[in-house]
């Protein structure tokens, strides 16, 4: 299969996400990474662009140079990657899907409901793809859970309960360290905190795995350091179209926890527990059985996890190998595009900019909620209210 040009804006040298990106993009040799606007500063964007083999010519200064560069070009790139600031977000991806380019945006897709309804409406109306990084949903064992709940093995579900909780922030001291301060400042990070940065992960992973939408939610915001003016640590009750009943919790002052991303779903018929720490595990309870342990890689597992299995079994699976199945999945729908065909379904689950507009949407309920000491919000961006 002929190989497609990326291109990636931000994520330059010393960015945490960045290598993640890079590595999940090259990893099956789907994607040429012939482009990039990699820093704010940009002699040091072009300097290591070019560091990491990037031609000259495409080596680009900003991300308006790089969106007139290859606007261009015959070889232009086949799809953008946008992993800057969280405010930057809705104007780069805007512009490149108004001109014919697929995006892949990083979390959260816009600072407001309104303009991820726009990106909803853009890439709709240009037919280029937009997706936005949850790529904890790359995970082969999370599209395994998915499956065996679409296909029935739990029955009905009846609860699911999502962590995203870590300590990394618990220090009070750290109240004036300026790449903690940040995360807590409205002018710079929106209306929520925590939740905005982790929760939506989980948020988006209890959709994910259940097939269903969030409706409403109530929330309880606090902020356990007194000094931050946004949350750093929320609970969240929420109801969806399925009628299951939903709880989260998100922290960044849980000493003792480290990333903390859990998610656990029980149903009529038996119960799903699966851990981002431990992610070659998941545990399998059938009611009246026994608890079961299901292995990355073992054998006769569903599509949609052998697709997205690539090291054998008992082998260790990392974060950058489930950013490359998000990849994996948007070669394929790229291919398909160009092919004028179906996409292979086990490959069809990559986040959509829907996705980033609900987890917008339910933003907004949480800190809503939360100042209205936990009232029931309807979580719902408006566009899908009717």
């Amino acid at each position: 299969m002929t190989k497609l040009n990326w291109g990636m804006i931000g994520g330059g040298e010393g960015s945490q996400i960045g290598p993640a990106h890079r590595l999940g993009a090259g990893l099956d040799g789907a994607f040429d990474f012939v482009a990039g606007a990699l820093d704010h500063r940009p002699d040091a964007g072009r300097d290591y662009a070019q560091r990491l083999g990037i031609s000259s010519d495409r080596s680009y200064g900003d991300w308006t140079e790089m969106l007139a560069g290859e606007r261009g070009r015959d070889d232009r790139i086949d799809l953008v990657t946008v992993a800057t600031p969280n405010a930057t977000h809705f104007e780069i991806t805007k512009s490149f899907l108004e001109a014919g380019f697929n995006v892949l945006c990083e979390k959260p897709i816009t600072m407001t409901v309104d303009e991820a309804e726009d990106i909803v409406k853009i890439s709709q109306k240009t037919g280029k793809i937009c997706a936005v990084n949850y790529g904890y949903t790359g995970y082969s064992l999370v599209r395994h859970m998915r499956a065996m709940i679409k296909r029935g093995d739990l029955g009905a579900i009846r609860l699911v309960k999502a962590e995203f909780a870590h300590g990394h922030h618990a220090d009070a001291a750290d109240a004036d360290n300026p790449r903690v301060r940040w995360r807590y400042d409205p002018k710079q990070i929106g209306v929520s905190a925590q939740f905005a940065d982790c929760g939506i992960h989980a948020l988006h992973m209890a959709s994910f795995v259940t097939g269903q939408e969030v409706t409403k939610l109530s929330a309880d915001c606090v902020s356990c350091i007194s000094s931050r003016e946004l949350e750093d640590d929320a609970m969240v009750n929420f109801r969806m179209d399925g009628g299951t009943v939903g709880r989260l919790w998100t922290s960044s002052i849980a000493l003792g926890r480290q990333h903390g991303l859990t998610i656990q779903v029980f149903g009529e018929n038996g119960g799903l527990r699966w851990s981002q720490e431990q992610p070659n595990q998941l545990f399998w309870m059938p009611l009246n059985g026994r608890l079961q342990t299901i292995e990355r890689g073992e054998g006769n597992l569903s599509p949609e996890a052998d697709r997205t299995s690539r090291v054998t079994v008992g082998h260790a699976e990392g974060m950058p190998l489930a950013f490359a199945n998000i990849y994996s999945d948007l070669a394929e729908a790229i291919h398909a595009q160009k092919e004028n065909r179906a996409m292979d379904p086990a490959a069809n689950l990559y986040p959509r900019a829907e996705d980033g507009l609900r987890s917008m949407a339910a933003i907004f309920a949480v800190a809503q909620s939360g100042k209205a000491e936990g009232a029931w919000i309807d979580a719902r961006p408006p566009m899908f209210r009717t």
